[in-house]
């Protein structure tokens, strides 16, 4: 075997934890050179600048070739993969890789702090990021980034967008701002949609990794216009522990959901308050959407922010937290989001992540099929019997509401369909819905259940039949 044969076969050790190949196989190692001493160059192409694993993957890279003992110095160059053209309406948006939505369906609950705060979070990442202010109504990107602003300019066709610590910045309040910053937008929707759409296409956005779109809140024509004008990535929901909040966040998962768009995050805000003379979390709009969120819906990643003093008032003042403390609690979580964002898309974009699949079968039992090829077959009734919404399970308590004796032997389901990108809908013999996350269905080589994960607890699933 040659030197350069040695070399990739060692680098195919290393494995991508979202994409589940080597990076070898995936071609992520370009331009390998190896000269006449022994020293090893070559550029490690990733799919985003804003990589969460790789610093690992140097490390890596440099630990299995340090194991050849003619290998001298090892030299890995990170690079990102060029910002490919995608089929984007308008000009502004050519060079736009992804798009991603963070949403609400009720308002007051921070949703556009955390569009802030996550976009300044990947630009320091390492990524090209925008942000794209889409409440006509009450835009605040202007009071939440105190950027210089001296008025809008055109460069040919397109909106010169505001810049401000390197990330690109536009908002209806900007536009607006000639005629008397603070005038409320008095217009209908079919005006409202134009004007978006000319702000949001008519920008030029140039290169970009990532366009945060902080939309407005609710369902309504102005969320279906954005999301139907250009092809979204993701959608990340934001809401609080209060019930009418989860019932609200329900709503944006299926209207999402309905328009194709994966929800790949659900971050609570507001959850939780830390005094300063003790160390005890309370929980001062209740508690329990979290883990609903994970328990019905299967989410893969859900994040809590606290009610913090400092975000609010930085937010006043129009600084981000995660600009003048990167090393406080709040921006850590604000990381965590951020690279759990990276991931999923990058898992999406690259890997062509099939969704599981269940159907019902003949001989009445629904067929399970698991995205890695896993499959099993499960009996309906004990799966009904297994349904943990709130008409089944107690919210507070956990405890079994219905009784399995409840549930015939003969129930089956009359319709299964899929939400989003973590769980199917059964509509079952008796009248009932129930939701089950994909992980809820999965099944180890063992047969034994694997499912989400609760403070702490696992949920109770079915077994193989």
């Amino acid at each position: 075997m040659d030197r350069k044969a040695q070399v990739l076969d060692k680098l195919k050790g290393v494995i991508d934890p979202d994409l589940g190949k080597d990076i070898v196989t995936l071609g992520f190692v370009k331009d390998l050179n190896i000269d006449d001493t022994g020293n090893v160059s070559f550029n490690l192409e990733l799919t985003t600048p804003a990589c969460p694993v790789k610093d690992q993957f140097r490390a890596s890279c440099e630990e299995l070739l340090g194991e050849l003992d003619w290998v001298g110095d090892v030299a890995v160059t990170m690079t990102a993969q060029q910002r490919k053209k995608p089929a984007q309406s308008g000009n502004g948006l050519s060079q736009v890789r992804h798009i991603i939505a963070v949403a609400s369906c009720k308002g007051g609950v921070g949703k556009s702090t955390v569009a802030v705060n996550l976009a300044f979070t990947l630009s320091r990442m390492g990524a090209a990021v925008g942000i794209f202010d889409a409440d006509v109504y009450g835009p605040s990107l202007p009071t939440l980034v105190n950027a210089p602003f001296h008025g809008l300019f055109q460069d040919g066709d397109s909106i010169i967008p505001v810049e401000h610590d390197g990330v690109k910045l536009m908002s209806f309040a900007y536009a607006a701002a000639p005629q008397g910053e603070g005038r409320p937008a008095i217009m209908r929707g079919p005006m409202v949609s134009q004007v978006i759409n000319q702000l949001l296409t008519g920008t030029g956005w140039g290169e970009l990794d990532y366009l945060i779109l902080d939309m407005p809140p609710g369902t309504g024509d102005i969320q279906l216009t954005v999301a139907q004008l250009v092809p979204m990535s993701a959608a990340v929901i934001v809401t609080t522990p209060q019930q009418i909040s989860f019932v609200d966040v329900v709503k944006g998962v299926e209207m999402f959901d309905q328009l194709k768009i994966p929800t790949i995050a659900v971050v609570e805000n507001m959850s939780y308050f830390m005094c300063g003379n003790c160390d005890t979390r309370h929980e001062i709009f209740g508690r329990g959407a979290r883990a609903k969120l994970i328990n019905q819906y299967g989410f893969r990643n859900s994040f809590e922010i606290p009610v913090d003093a400092e975000i609010s008032a930085l937010g006043d003042n129009g600084t981000p937290i995660v600009t003048v403390a990167p090393d406080s609690d709040i921006a850590t979580r604000y990381r965590e989001l951020a690279e759990a964002t990276v991931r999923e898309i990058s898992r999406i974009a690259n890997s062509g992540d099939a969704k599981p699949e269940a159907s019902y079968d003949p001989d009445g039992k629904i067929s399970y099929r698991a995205s890695d090829g896993t499959e099993a077959r499960i009996d309906p009734a004990e799966l009904r019997r297994r349904c943990r919404c709130a008409h089944c399970i107690d919210e507070m308590t956990g405890d079994q509401i219905l009784q399995p004796e409840q549930v015939p032997d003969d129930t089956t389901p009359r319709q299964i369909g899929t939400l989003g990108n973590y769980a199917i809908t059964i509509d079952w013999s008796d009248g009932h819905s129930s939701i089950y996350p994909y992980d809820a269905l999965a099944f180890d080589a063992d047969g034994d259940a694997d499912g989400p994960v609760a403070d702490g607890d696992r949920a109770d699933l079915p077994e193989r039949v």
